[in-house]
């Protein structure tokens, strides 16, 4: 008779149980937000760089395969993001990242497609023709993303690193970039020579050519400054020339029209 029991109450147990977890599924929201907690960096993998990818690319930074993987083509769409929400430029995608984003695309859904990939539902244009109501993303460079198309070779990148690094150490990074991208910036220009090697050791171009620093050897930040400015980030939209205020008496540096400042620098047209 005990044993009937202790069956009946296990019995009763498990139909509770089972009532519970269903109806705690049915309940749960239709549109089920795959962020977590951990922060998002390069090679991470998983549902939440899935969401990371659909609402890049819903905002329009973001146009390769939403395969959940963190590749390059995420971190730059992320480091441009994070430039034009104004937070830090990283590439890491962080709780204020996340925030950023959900802010930014309220309409976002999330679901699982017959492939176990995921898609970003494409019915929220605004009035605007724009997608949730919002414009294009802008991003700051000289002519896009073209650059990581433009057939620079392993010793051109290297070359910049020295320029980069000769003639900016120390300065933030986004300066960094700046000066990369001020190189790249020429060789897409018709008025300069058109490889890198002729632009770099063009009589007067650089100063760390006169003075010898781009002997130096760069530095892994320098590096990732020119492989950002490659990706496309031009922090000083467009500028063809730099010079430092402090070291700089030439007239014709001073009256040319200023972009902005960065740094040490002052980034002309």
């Amino acid at each position: 008779m005990r044993s009937g029991f202790r069956s009946l109450q296990l019995g009763k147990w498990i139909v509770f149980t089972i009532l519970t977890c269903a109806l705690t599924m049915t309940s749960l929201p239709s549109q089920v937000k795959a962020f977590t907690a951990r922060n998002l960096i390069y090679g991470s993998e998983g549902y939440d760089v899935n969401e990371l990818q659909g609402r890049l690319h819903l905002l329009g930074y973001y146009w390769g395969k939403n395969d959940g993987i963190f590749g390059w083509k995420t971190y730059w769409a992320v480091r441009t993001f994070q430039y034009n929400f104004g937070l830090p430029v990283t590439g890491d995608v962080d709780m204020a990242t996340k925030q950023a984003l959900v802010k930014a695309t309220p309409n976002w859904n999330y679901h699982m497609d017959s492939n176990g990939g995921t898609n970003t539902v494409a019915n929220q244009e605004g009035t605007n023709g724009g997608t949730n109501g919002l414009s294009p993303a802008t991003v700051v460079a000289g002519d896009g993303f073209s650059h990581g198309s433009s057939g620079l070779s392993a010793s051109d990148l290297n070359l910049m690193a020295h320029v980069v690094y000769g003639e900016a150490r120390g300065e933030p990074f986004e300066g960094q970039v700046a000066i990369a991208a001020v190189i790249l910036n020429r060789l897409h220009d018709p008025k300069f020579p058109k490889t890198i090697p002729a632009i770099v050791y063009a009589p007067g171009a650089f100063d760390c050519v006169n003075d010898g620093q781009i002997n130096l050897q760069p530095n892994a930040e320098a590096r990732r400054a020119v492989a950002d400015a490659v990706a496309g980030w031009d922090p000083t939209h467009g500028a063809l020339f730099y010079f430092n205020p402090a070291k700089t008496s030439n007239a014709w540096m001073w009256a040319r029209p200023e972009i902005m400042t960065i740094g040490h620098h002052i980034f002309t047209d």
